[in-house]
């Protein structure tokens, strides 16, 4: 391949993220169940990426995540070990939510980066929040589907486990292809066995390409039963019972569809994938990238690159890094990866030591859990709460609370007690950057009837939790 190409699908798969999640932007989690109507118009005009990231900065966050492993690689090398990606995201002060906040949490309480993501640790780990920010492994990685596995292998779990890694898994795998595919269906079911078959994820992917075998001209059709088989949501806290669905492999689905309905076309790409709602910025974003990595930033039309040309120069907010320079930067790290993997970057053009999509080992988050009900507590407490559930697992949604507003730091300790014995103790900083995403949880219980406790253990006449709600796990639908 020649450089020259090779730098233009790098700038067209950045290029093609940032246009994507700033035309999902007013739409983000506000079409829950359901999709944006044909007559309703999606706003975009000559300035929209500007105006995106002077009013809501945090809107990038599948951009400034992404940046930060790119940093972490700039760094340390291609070789770079797990830790040190789990140190710089650990000592990012940016706005995070689901399982990337909890999984900065875990390392920021000296959780081993390996274990940061694992659903036992990390209520959400099963949310999209690393397919998201997988861009970058399959952007250092053309052609070598196989490197771009093993960098999201790696780094993924300080985020997530099971589904919610396979779907960085597979999103990296879909750019590393798409360097050297052009057919969008064979890009889409040759990144699919990277996922183990075994896999829901894997399931709900490959039924994607079968309803649009079957619906070939009808996304809305695929879209339905989508929702009628994939829309249950197990893990994440704030989904389970609500029509909130921030699953990986649900949004995974909307991505699919998006690419495969969009039939190579970017403008319609990106509007079906916006459409399909949901996390409705992320969705087009990684479609987007995907397709401007197979067509190439010269590609991309002038409808939607102008307005992003006049960004290119702005640093994304929490970096030092411009569209400008992560093109730059994005690519000497291709031609590094490249190299290491034996692969000749000498003279006008590169030889990629092209490898196919390898599959990674089969897991499974919140295997033989099912929600059953909520149970309401709405309590706030300085000292100890206490109350009866019968299941083998459960989450304590709550947060941390300040009497008043300018109360000094304080990070609360507290214990939970099951059945009388104590097992495990938490901080709770004040700080929304160091937060805990949930009180408590627990999950692989007997199945009874069980005494559920927390007591704090550094007191603060300032400071209080507030215990929301339990969420109850049975082994039975």
């Amino acid at each position: 391949m020649e450089k020259s190409v090779l730098l233009d699908k790098i700038k067209g798969g950045w290029a093609g993220q940032t246009i994507g999640v700033t035309f999902g932007w007013p739409s983000e989690f506000k079409y829950l169940g359901t999709y944006i109507q044909d007559y309703e118009t999606i706003p975009w005009h000559a300035d929209y990426v500007n105006e995106a990231m002077t009013t809501f900065p945090g809107l990038y966050d599948d951009v400034y995540v992404d940046l930060t492993f790119v940093e972490v690689f700039e760094k340390f090398g291609m070789d770079a070990p797990l830790d040190e990606f789990g140190k710089a995201f650990a000592g990012k002060a940016y706005e995070l939510w689901h399982a990337n906040q909890a999984g900065r949490y875990n390392l920021q309480q000296g959780v081993p980066a390996i274990e940061a993501g694992h659903w036992l640790n990390n209520p959400h780990a099963d949310d999209i929040d690393f397919q998201i920010e997988a861009d970058f492994a399959g952007l250092m990685s053309p052609g070598m589907a196989d490197v771009a596995t093993d960098i999201t292998d790696k780094v993924g779990r300080i985020i997530n486990s099971g589904d919610g890694l396979y779907g960085g898994v597979y999103v990296a795998n879909l750019y590393a292809l798409a360097f050297i595919h052009d057919n969008i269906f064979f890009i889409i079911t040759e990144a699919l066995r990277a996922i183990p078959m075994e896999s829901k994820f894997h399931h709900c992917i490959s039924d994607v390409i079968r309803w649009h075998k079957a619906y070939p001209d009808d996304w809305k059709q695929t879209w339905f039963e989508v929702q009628k088989k994939w829309a249950e949501d197990v893990g994440c806290p704030h989904g389970v019972f609500h029509p909130l669905n921030i699953d990986a492999k649900l949004n995974a689905a909307y991505v699919v569809a998006g690419l495969l309905y969009g039939n190579g076309d970017f403008t319609r790409t990106l509007e079906i994938a916006t459409r399909l709602g949901q996390d409705s910025d992320c969705n087009p974003a990684t479609a987007a990238g995907i397709l401007g990595v197979l067509k190439g930033y010269r590609h991309i039309p002038e409808y939607w690159l102008k307005p992003l040309q006049q960004a290119e120069h702005r640093n994304f907010a929490y970096t030092d890094l411009s569209l400008d320079q992560v093109y730059r930067l994005s690519y000497q790290h291709a031609l590094a990866n490249i190299q290491y993997h034996g692969g000749d970057t000498v003279g006008t053009a590169v030889r990629i030591p092209i490898s196919e999509a390898r599959t990674v080992a089969f897991e499974e988050n919140f295997a033989g859990h099912y929600p059953r009900e909520y149970i309401s507590l709405k309590k706030t407490f300085s000292d100890e709460i206490a109350f009866d559930i019968e299941g083998i697992g459960f989450v304590i949604r709550g947060y941390v609370q300040k009497k008043v507003t300018d109360a000094e730091e304080h990070v609360v300790r507290a214990a939970l007690y099951i059945d009388g014995e104590e097992v495990e103790q938490a901080n709770f900083p004040s700080d929304p950057m160091k937060s805990r995403t949930e009180l408590f949880w627990r999950y692989q219980l007997p199945k009874k009837g069980h005494r559920i406790e927390i007591k704090i253990l550094s007191p603060h006449p300032q400071y209080e939790l507030y215990a929301v709600d339990c969420l109850i796990y049975d082994n039975l639908k």
